[in-house]
């Protein structure tokens, strides 16, 4: 699948995976910051932003969205981050080709499935993208008259800000959803679940520097979670990020850009 993408700065490359709802436009001023030191690329994962729509939607086909992005591009090393969603794809591609990555950024996910965290965040999505499968946007004639009609749906306004870059106009003029919400709905197990806790099976992952950035608000990333990560990647170091919660890249983008860049000295 070709990938949406936009690319900013100099310097060795590193790609940035957005989570769910999110497209390139998230990690922009992230990407400005650091650009002196970096060619950062900012694609759009599948059913999300410019990038092509499909039925299906897991981690393996995201993955290998990804190897074919880095091949097109010529890329056959490169830092690696991702944010949520985007950070199950960084980790599952990590682990089946470490000899392309030269350094990996975790934000605020753990790579693994929990029964206890599931049931919630299913609830929570599924509510999100039924929501905007019910709204009925056409009669908005401006994107503030959209967002009057989103807000009686969606109070968090953090979320319903991530959602407003979602849309665009069709060829009639009438506000419509980028996001490809049936399919990430069809495809919620599968968005949801993560690796299994690690066990003897589990074979280490080295050679390259990995940073795992926690919200300080956010129960996304947990300690347990990171003792089982360091069964993986047993150099993988934590960092938390100050007054951020799941969000961290909008909540403290100066962390996160001092984050990434320390990637360089490691």
């Amino acid at each position: 699948m070709k990938l949406f993408f936009r690319r900013y700065g100099e310097g060795p490359p590193l790609i940035i995976l957005h989570g769910l709802y999110g497209s390139s436009d998230n990690w922009v001023t992230i990407a400005k910051k650091i650009s002196g030191k970096f060619t950062v690329y900012l694609p759009d994962q599948r059913n999300h932003g410019g990038s092509p729509h499909s039925d299906i939607h897991d981690y393996d086909s995201m993955s290998n969205d990804l190897l074919e992005f880095a091949r097109d591009h010529g890329l056959s090393r490169f830092f690696l981050t991702g944010h949520s969603m985007g950070g199950k794809t960084a980790v599952r591609f990590a682990m089946q080709w470490p000899e392309m990555i030269e350094g990996l950024v975790i934000a605020d996910i753990s790579p693994f499935t929990d029964e206890n965290r599931r049931s919630a965040a299913f609830r929570e999505i599924n509510s999100i993208l039924n929501t905007m499968l019910d709204t009925d946007l056409s009669s908005a004639g401006s994107r503030a008259e959209a967002e009057i009609i989103i807000a009686k749906k969606i109070n968090d306004e953090k979320t319903r800000g991530f959602l407003m870059k979602n849309l665009r106009r069709d060829d009639a003029n009438r506000y419509r959803w980028k996001l490809n919400a049936p399919a990430l709905l069809k495809n919620l197990d599968s968005i949801i679940d993560g690796l299994p806790r690690p066990d003897s099976d589990y074979q280490q992952v080295t050679g390259f520097p990995v940073l795992f950035l926690k919200g300080e608000r956010s129960e996304y990333l947990t300690e347990k979670d990171f003792g089982d990560i360091l069964k993986i990647f047993p150099g993988a170091e934590m960092r938390i990020i100050k007054g951020a919660g799941h969000w961290l890249h909008a909540d403290n983008p100066e962390e996160v850009s001092e984050a990434l860049l320390s990637q360089l000295d490691r």
